[in-house]
């Protein structure tokens, strides 16, 4: 399995009675990590959308949506109240009474409340749940025989107080890339029983209230920690309909499925991902493959994503696969104040039968490449390497195109990615340029000629345009260009 991107998610843990809750983590946060791709950008497909919009006090935190908190309370109090209290019946031997035959039934939950519940990270497992001062309203029928002959029957209402649930969500990857939550370790106990009797031989059961109380208690712990089971994997149905592919544009989808149960450390997540693209409806394997590598231990920031080679590379092989690594360059993308102009006048003076069959013309250069582009990282640096050719084309009166000649070209950029203010950024400039003559409709030329011309022509208009793309807001950020991957470390806000 490929795993060119790693997500390292550095958590505060908020108390989840101020609008949190750990059904969050596998529903809300994991979209928001994993996220919904758009065309504009890769690095917003991995790193989500609303992610660190809060801060912690150490570290950073991760926001735990309102409705994801509703959704789960919702979920577990369902469960909860479908638990069934068992009807009880007995003896017992009252002081000046003599035997008494009893019987307790139609036991019904009428209310349950979970106000306070806090999340953590549990090494090696998952995420830790903790429901504390949880409270239970039940209502039900008493029933008493005594005397032989004497019958007596009331209602009752027992509230149950201070319950506190623990429990550990195991969080692994399924087969298809996506997590699988289960439950692990509960324990439930309960702290208060309070039983209260109406009816008119009410005072008989208080002889014996804390009987039942006990018994009351046994039956509610025993049911509780199934209940908080089937909760948890009721979140699988969900988790299963989770995007792992994603259009990004009409020529190529990305694929940023798990390859393997996330790592859980003390204060991280790290999620290893696929990452690779592919051209829309086929997915061809590239020549070449992920080189593995590790995030390095820090936790300064609230998220971590390791970018590797095979990523960028994959999207190049897709790209070029599809033909659309291309681009025109024109006279207008070059700066007035610059000599060297598209013209025919210009390249006229190097290669004499343009200037003689074309004179004073507009021309137009289209450089894209032949072979897939290949991006490496090293320690503070990546460089590009493309193989393509340059047509250079006359614009002719009638608006059609006369193809002059064509040249190979093989190009080495280098790429200093940085952060500026709350922006990622970056420069690119020219390693080398290498040229030969592929096609000539204007005879024979010494290509050398032209090298100053295109080289010119390449750093005046396609370098400023790459410069130049849309940058995404980091807030605190951090960069590294590593070996054979890139690191970003950052609290994310992103721009509309």
């Amino acid at each position: 399995m490929v795993q060119s991107v790693t997500v390292r998610g550095h958590f505060t843990i908020f108390p989840l009675s101020s609008g949190r809750h750990a059904d969050a983590i596998f529903t809300n946060s994991y979209r928001k990590v994993l996220g919904q791709i758009s065309a504009r950008k890769f690095l917003q497909t991995i790193m989500g959308k609303r992610l660190g919009e809060n801060r912690g006090t150490e570290g950073s935190g991760v926001v735990f949506t309102d409705p994801g908190r509703q959704l789960g309370m919702a979920t577990l109090q369902s469960k909860l109240k479908s638990i069934k209290v068992p009807d009880m019946s007995g003896k017992a031997r009252v002081s000046h009474i003599g035997k008494v035959e009893y019987s307790i039934t139609g036991v019904q939950i009428t209310n349950i409340g979970l106000p306070t519940s806090t999340v953590g990270l549990v090494p090696g497992t998952g995420v830790s749940l903790s429901i504390g001062n949880a409270y239970i309203s039940l209502r039900g029928r008493w029933k008493v025989k005594f005397h032989r002959f004497l019958k007596l029957s009331g209602s009752f209402d027992l509230a149950v107080s201070g319950l506190t649930i623990t429990t550990q969500i195991k969080l692994q990857s399924d087969k298809t890339g996506r997590p699988v939550v289960s439950s692990v370790n509960c324990v439930a106990r309960v702290g208060t029983v309070k039983i209260k009797f109406h009816g008119g031989a009410s005072w008989l059961y208080n002889l014996f209230r804390s009987f039942i109380e006990k018994a009351f208690r046994k039956a509610l712990e025993k049911q509780i920690c199934p209940r908080v089971d089937e909760a948890v994997s009721d979140m699988n149905p969900r988790l299963r309909t989770l995007n792992v592919l994603a259009k990004v544009d009409k020529f190529a989808e990305i694929e940023y499925s798990m390859v393997g149960s996330p790592v859980v450390a003390k204060q991280s997540i790290d999620f290893g991902l696929k990452g690779q693209f592919y051209n829309i409806g086929k997915h061809q394997e590239p020549p070449f493959a992920a080189p593995p590598f590790a995030l390095p231990a820090q936790n300064t920031n609230m998220l971590y994503m390791g970018l590797s080679s095979f990523t960028a590379n994959s999207a190049g092989f897709v790209y070029n696969n599809a033909g659309v690594l291309s681009i025109y360059i024109t006279d207008d993308m070059i700066p007035k104040k610059s000599p060297i102009r598209l013209t025919t006048k210009t390249f006229g003076a190097l290669i004499p039968e343009i200037a003689e069959r074309f004179p004073n013309l507009p021309m137009k250069i289209l450089v894209k490449t032949v072979k897939a582009p290949k991006i490496t990282f090293e320690p503070d640096k990546m460089t590009l390497q493309t193989m393509g050719s340059v047509t250079a084309y006359v614009i002719q009166t009638n608006g059609t195109l006369y193809p002059l000649f064509v040249l190979n070209v093989d190009t080495s950029v280098s790429g200093h990615p940085y952060i500026t203010g709350a922006k990622l950024a970056g420069t690119v400039s020219l390693n080398k340029l290498s040229i030969t003559l592929g096609k000539s409709n204007v005879g024979p030329f010494q290509v050398k000629w032209l090298d100053n011309i295109l080289l010119l022509v390449l750093k005046l208009a396609v370098i400023p345009q790459v410069n130049a793309l849309d940058k995404m807001n980091l807030v605190n950020a951090q960069l590294r260009v590593l070996k054979d991957y890139m690191l970003i470390g950052t609290d994310v806000r992103f721009t509309p």
